[in-house]
């Protein structure tokens, strides 16, 4: 027998259809169906200046929204030899751990859900419900925000917005307590999970698996270790592996990820220093407002970059950076022009669905809930 499962939301996580044929009960293939929510995102940034680019990027992947963007602006900051100031990696590191945070809840009360536990949903999106109020006093928006320029940051964080994010940790520490004590040990949920659609290493790597579902079967690959960014190196955090690559590890691992940015956080909130959050130079970054009055110089540089934009220098580039749901990159090339010539999205779901048939195949179909959860593809960032 053959069944259509999707393309409807949420149960498929998106527009995701998925084509699985079965003999019995137990999935003999899958095959995943994508292009539901495609976006042309891709082919859109290359008709757009570089700034303008900020707009799409996030877009690519609504939880982890500031992933997309920072691999974006650091791919563009690499063809321009851009200066981004401390102050402004520092809040970039606070606001993409924060992010993961957001991620991994929304992975845990969707997770389970799907699995029948309700009462895990309404706990973690009680904290995602905060995560979401500093990104709006941040920049205004609780979802793609679009707050990361190239050169550094749209403007300053609020004055009040170090302590709150403390205050935030401490009740985070505990909601993590509270969803283990909920699901962690409950024998129908062990039932589910524990020795289901394993991926062992080699297969993860065959498959070019990243993020927490490589890491869930022992290669510790962090790009936050291994190709640091935003000043990353001067952190102190381990790469957190698990050795068993099951559904349990899967889930288990990003409980841990949402301790360990909670660490990460606090460690940037001590490094936060009075400063500059923008490149000085101004063929970069837009002149502050107020010198538009007295400066034709400063008039000059704004009408320029706000009509053209900046022009990097002919090249291409490429920065990975770790998202909650493993490698984003931007493959950016420059022809000299306003515009980028060519921008791939190196997204992490669209690799890691393919995942999905090894996983699934000889399981049972209740399994093939389980391991779609746990893979967390996010439909954005797999149609792009």
């Amino acid at each position: 027998m053959s069944l259509n499962v999707g393309p409807q939301h949420p149960s498929t996580h998106g527009v995701l259809r998925l084509v699985v044929d079965m003999d019995g009960e137990y999935v003999r293939k899958v095959v995943p169906h994508m292009g539901y929510l495609h976006t042309g995102f891709e082919k859109t940034m290359e008709h757009r200046t570089y700034q303008q680019n900020v707009t799409y990027a996030p877009r690519t992947d609504y939880l982890h929204s500031f992933s997309h963007e920072l691999a974006y602006v650091l791919s563009v900051e690499k063809l321009l030899g851009a200066e981004v100031p401390e102050r402004a990696n520092v809040v970039r590191v606070i606001l993409h751990e924060l992010g993961r945070i957001h991620s991994h809840l929304v992975f845990v009360g969707t997770g389970l859900l799907d699995l029948g536990a309700l009462t895990p949903l309404f706990f973690a999106f009680r904290e995602k419900e905060s995560v979401q109020d500093l990104f709006e006093s941040v920049c205004g928006y609780r979802m793609n925000q679009g707050y990361f320029r190239v050169g550094g940051l749209y403007r300053d964080i609020p004055d009040d917005w170090p302590e709150r994010v403390r205050g935030f940790l401490g009740k985070m520490e505990k909601g993590v307590d509270e969803y283990e004590a909920l699901f962690a040990g409950n024998p129908i949920f062990l039932d589910r999970a524990k020795g289901v659609g394993i991926i062992p290493a080699d297969v993860a790597l065959d498959l070019g698996l990243t993020g927490p579902n490589l890491r869930a079967s022992g290669v510790p690959l962090d790009h936050r270790k291994d190709n640091p960014y935003c000043g990353f190196e001067d952190y102190d955090f381990p790469v957190i592996t698990k050795q068993n690559g099951d559904c349990l590890d899967r889930f288990i691992i990003r409980m841990d990820e949402i301790r360990q940015s909670v660490a990460i956080i606090r460690q940037a909130l001590d490094k936060l220093r009075p400063g500059p959050v923008k490149d000085p130079n101004r063929k970069i970054s837009l002149p502050p407002r107020q010198e538009l009055e007295t400066s034709m110089e400063a008039v000059i540089h704004h009408f320029k970059l706000v009509t053209e934009g900046f022009h990097p220098p002919v090249g291409e580039v490429y920065v990975p950076t770790e998202s909650a749901r493993g490698e984003v990159g931007y493959y950016v090339v420059s022809d000299g022009g306003s515009m980028p010539y060519r921008v791939k999205i190196r997204a992490p779901s669209f690799v890691n669905i393919q995942a999905l048939e090894y996983a699934c195949v000889g399981a049972q179909f209740a399994d093939l809930i389980t391991i779609l959860a746990t893979i967390d593809p996010v439909l954005g960032d797999v149609d792009r």
